[in-house]
C-alpha cells in the first residue's frame, strides 16, 4: 500500500500528469455535454435511477450507450443489443494493440485500468503528444492526468443528468447539444485520410438504411465503417512501404 501511495503522489506531481489535464481541458465541455445527454437519454429509456449510475461507472462508452439505448426501448432482442454495442466498440481493440506498444511493461491491474479509463478523445491526444510507439516515463503521468480530466467531465455530468432526467424537459433540445458536442469532437479526431472515409461511409449507409428496423442501420453503419477503415489504413500503410527509400545494398 506505502509502494503505491508513494507511486500515485509521483504520478500527480509530475509536470507531465498537468500537461495532460491542460490537453484535454478544453475537449473536457464537450464531453460533460455529451455525458449529460447520455444520462439524461437513460432514464427517459425507462431505466432506473440506481441501475443508470452503475451503468455510467461500470461501462464508461457512451457511443455504445447511445446506440443500445433505443434498442432497449424498443424491445429488441438481446443478441440484437449485445452485437450492437461490441460494433461499436470495435475500435477498441485497435486502440489496445496500439496501447500495447506504450504500457506492455506495466503491471496487470495498471493495464486494465488503462483499458477501463481509454476513449477516442485521450487515443488522439496521446498519440499527438506522443507519436513515437516506444515507452517513456512521463506517458504513465500524462495518461493519468488526461484521464481524470475526461472521466471527471463525464461521470459529473452523467449522473447529474440521470438525477435531474425529470426535472429536464425536452424542449431544452439536450438532444441537439449532445449532437453538436459528437461533432466538435469527432471533427478533432479527422486527422488522416482512412478517418475521413470511414466517417462518410458510417454517414451514407446509416441514411441509406435508415428504414430498417430496430435501429439495424447504426449496426450497418458501423460494420461498413469499420470494414472501409480497416482497408484503407492497409492501403495508406502500403503505400508508404512502396515509397519508403530502400536502405543501401537492401533488394531491389
Amino acid at each position: 500500500m506505502t509502494s503505491a501511495m508513494t507511486a500515485l503522489r509521483q504520478v500527480v506531481r509530475s509536470p507531465h500528469f498537468r500537461l495532460g489535464m491542460t490537453d484535454m481541458t478544453g475537449l473536457a465541455l464537450g464531453i460533460a455535454a455529451w455525458g449529460l445527454v447520455t444520462g439524461v437519454a437513460m432514464v427517459k429509456a425507462g431505466m432506473g435511477v440506481g441501475m443508470a449510475i452503475v451503468l455510467s461507472l461500470t461501462v464508461f462508452a457512451g457511443s455504445a450507450q447511445l446506440a443500445v439505448l433505443p434498442l432497449m426501448a424498443a424491445n429488441a432482442p438481446l443478441w440484437v443489443i449485445w452485437l450492437t454495442a461490441t460494433c461499436v466498440n470495435l475500435r477498441f481493440v485497435i486502440f489496445s494493440d496500439l496501447w500495447r506498444t506504450y504500457f506492455a511493461h506495466l503491471p496487470r491491474w495498471h493495464r486494465v485500468t488503462i483499458g477501463y479509463l481509454s476513449g477516442d478523445v485521450i487515443f488522439v491526444g496521446f498519440l499527438q503528444r506522443f507519436p513515437k510507439p516506444e515507452p517513456q516515463a512521463q506517458q504513465v503521468p500524462y495518461f493519468w492526468g488526461a484521464a481524470t480530466v475526461l472521466w471527471l467531465a463525464w461521470q459529473v455530468a452523467s449522473i447529474i443528468g440521470i438525477v435531474a432526467a425529470n426535472e429536464i424537459p425536452l424542449e431544452w433540445g439536450l438532444g441537439f447539444a449532445g449532437v453538436l458536442a459528437l461533432l466538435g469532437i469527432l471533427m478533432a479526431m479527422l486527422t488522416d485520410t482512412p478517418s475521413w472515409l470511414a466517417t462518410i461511409t458510417a454517414c451514407t449507409a446509416a441514411i441509406a438504411a435508415y428504414a430498417l428496423p430496430l435501429k439495424l442501420n447504426i449496426l450497418l453503419a458501423v460494420v461498413v465503417a469499420v470494414a472501409v477503415g480497416l482497408a484503407a489504413e492497409s492501403l495508406e500503410q502500403a503505400r508508404k512501404r512502396a515509397h519508403a527509400p530502400r536502405s543501401p545494398g537492401g533488394p531491389p
